[in-house]
C-alpha cells in the first residue's frame, strides 16, 4: 500500500502517520528523514543535498527525487510506504509518478487530514513551552496543573513567536496556497481521500482505517 499523507500544520498528520505505520507496517517517510539518511549513508545525492543545505539553499528537485528513489528502493518499502512532506509541488508529484512507474508501482491513496483553518489557529496558538526543560503544553488540549506554570519545574510558560496568531495565520495561508494545487492534482486522478481531522485522534484514525481496509 503506497500512501501520501497531506494536511496543514496542526492537522495532526504526524500522529496519524505513526498510527498508520504501526497498524499496516509500512515505513513513515518524511522529507527530513530521507535527507538525514542519505547524508548519514554518504551517498552521492546525500553529499549534494548537504552542500545545498549547508549554504541555506533549497535542495533542487532532481536531487530530492533521486533521494526519494533511493529511499523507496530499500527493502522496508517492499510492502508499501507512507510519504509525508513530499511531494510539495506539481512538478514533484509528476516526477514521483514517473519514478514509481520505473519501479513498477503507483500511488494507491492520498489521505488529506482536513481541519478548518479556524480550528488550526486555535490548536497552534494554544501551544505553550517551558523555557527551561522544554516541556510542551496546550491551553485547551493539554493544560498545565497551574495556569501558565510548568508542572515539572515551576517555570513560567512562554508562547513562541511562531505560535502567535498573526504568524500562524500567515503560515496557514502560505500552506493553503502551496497545497491546494496538489490536492486538485490528486483529486483529478482519483487518488484523494478527505478525512475529517476535526475529531478525537482515535476517531480520525478509525476513519482512515475504515477507508484503507475497504
Amino acid at each position: 500500500m503506497n500512501l501520501i499523507l497531506m494536511g496543514l500544520p496542526g492537522a495532526g498528520k504526524g500522529t496519524q502517520a505513526d498510527k498508520i505505520n504501526s497498524k499496516y507496517n509500512i515505513p513513515h517517510i518524511s522529507t527530513g528523514d530521507m535527507f538525514r539518511l542519505a547524508i548519514k549513508e554518504g551517498t552521492e545525492l546525500g553529499k549534494k543535498a548537504k552542500e545545498y543545505m549547508d549554504q541555506g539553499e533549497l535542495v533542487p528537485d532532481e536531487v530530492t527525487i533521486g533521494i526519494v528513489k533511493e529511499r523507496l528502493s530499500k527493502d522496508d518499502c517492499n510492502n508499501g510506504f507512507l510519504l509525508d512532506g513530499f511531494p510539495r509541488t506539481i512538478a514533484q508529484a509528476e516526477a514521483l509518478q514517473e519514478l514509481l512507474s520505473e519501479l513498477g508501482q503507483s500511488i494507491d491513496h492520498v489521505i488529506h487530514v482536513d481541519v478548518p483553518e479556524e480550528k488550526l489557529v486555535e490548536r497552534l496558538t494554544g501551544r505553550r513551552i517551558c523555557p527551561t526543560c522544554g516541556s510542551a503544553y496546550h491551553v485547551i488540549f493539554n493544560p498545565p496543573k497551574e495556569v501558565g506554570v510548568c508542572d515539572k519545574d515551576g517555570a513560567q510558560l512562554i508562547q513562541r513567536d511562531d505560535d502567535k496568531a498573526e504568524t500562524v495565520k500567515t503560515r496557514l495561508s502560505v500552506n493553503v496556497e502551496q497545497t491546494q494545487p496538489l490536492l486538485d492534482f490528486y483529486d483529478a486522478k482519483g487518488y484523494l481521500v478527505k478525512v475529517n481531522g476535526d475529531q478525537e485522534i482515535d476517531e480520525v484514525f478509525q476513519d482512515i482505517q475504515g477507508f484503507l481496509d475497504k
